[in-house]
């Protein structure tokens, strides 16, 4: 099989970009082999990236978001057969989507919705994981109890915020303030059915007031979390919930939420493949329903572009985009 992969060089210091070639691996156990037809990248991409230092450790293929044609199967797997079409985002600790071919547990795999081609579809797993478990899993959201409550998702118009604002509207039918900072993905927010939109880069606490806005039983952060850690405990209302995405790079004092009795608590789409957690199977579960709000208009793709091809010019020109933090939605490259 083919593939793009990160190549570090024997000083441990410099690499790049390579494409190679590698022998097709079996389906053994629960494992698909997939053909894969599109992928999409994400921060996660360019992050692991940066973080291979050990020229031991490679060549290292990245990716967590594709869509293809199951291939063949393992021995164990019973919820899959070749020839259906899936999209799943994978394993961090194993090698990734950027290859013509990969190896995907089938517990963390889905059926495409039958509305979307390859390039739409390839779009979707990653953030509609991460912000399925967030506000679901983590924030603990429940769409037939909490219905009308509010949430504010900071960086709304990035992939995660993309899929989050749809949810909390079409799902858990909560009241959604949004974050942008410029005015095309402000309409884009607004679009995906976010009720306000204020700038993540001026002070929240005075938007909030200024502008009436009833304190947010949750907050989803998807931008910066040290830059906006303190506003968060302040505009957090009691006994709500705070969640992030993002790694801090400083402490935080989170005794502030003590009188409030208010919480704050992290999501990492991976943890389940990572830790072969028990409940591993509803990563599945989530990209079948996934599909069907999708299938049923409920849920759009956030697919913005398309680049071209998967190769090694395309696939750092994108990485570039996303370093640069102003990309709207998610951005794919077709099949190796």
């Amino acid at each position: 099989m083919k593939a793009i992969a990160y190549k570090i060089n024997s000083d441990n210091k410099s690499g790049g970009v390579v494409e190679v070639e590698q022998q097709t691996a079996k389906a053994k156990g629960h494992d698909l082999l997939v053909k894969i037809e599109a992928i999409a990248v994400n921060p996660v991409d360019y992050k692991v990236r940066l973080g291979i230092s050990n020229s031991k450790d490679q060549p290292r293929i990245l990716g967590w978001d594709a869509a293809g044609i199951v291939e063949s199967v393992g021995e164990n797997v019973s919820l899959f057969k070749p020839g259906e079409r899936v999209f799943y985002a994978g394993d961090i600790t194993r090698s990734g989507s950027n290859a013509s071919h990969q190896l995907i547990d089938e517990r963390i795999v889905g059926r495409m919705p039958e509305s979307l081609d390859f390039a739409a579809a390839a779009a979707l797993p990653l953030t509609s994981i991460t912000a399925w478990e967030a506000l679901f899993d983590r924030l603990k959201i429940n769409a037939q109890t909490d219905k009308g409550k509010h949430i504010l998702i900071i960086g709304g118009a990035g992939g995660v915020g993309s899929i989050a604002i749809q949810l909390a509207k079409q799902v858990a039918r909560l009241n959604v303030i949004a974050t942008a900072s410029r005015e095309e993905s402000r309409q884009w927010c607004l679009s995906l059915g976010a009720d306000k939109v204020i700038n993540h880069h001026q002070d929240m606490l005075e938007q909030y007031k200024h502008k009436g806005f009833v304190a947010p039983d949750y907050i989803l952060c998807l931008n910066n979390t040290d830059s906006h850690m303190q506003s968060m405990m302040e505009l957090i209302a009691p006994q709500g919930m705070i969640c992030s995405v993002v790694e801090t790079r400083q402490s935080h004092d989170l005794d502030k939420l003590k009188t409030k009795s208010a919480g704050f608590v992290w999501e990492f789409m991976f943890t389940r493949s990572m830790y072969k957690t028990a409940d591993m199977i509803k990563q599945h579960q989530m990209l079948n329903e996934i599909a069907r709000l999708v299938d049923t208009g409920m849920l759009k793709t956030t697919l913005k572009e398309i680049y071209g091809q998967l190769s090694v010019e395309n696939l750092m020109a994108v990485h570039k985009k996303l370093e640069s933090g102003s990309s709207i939605g998610k951005i794919v490259l077709l099949k190796l």
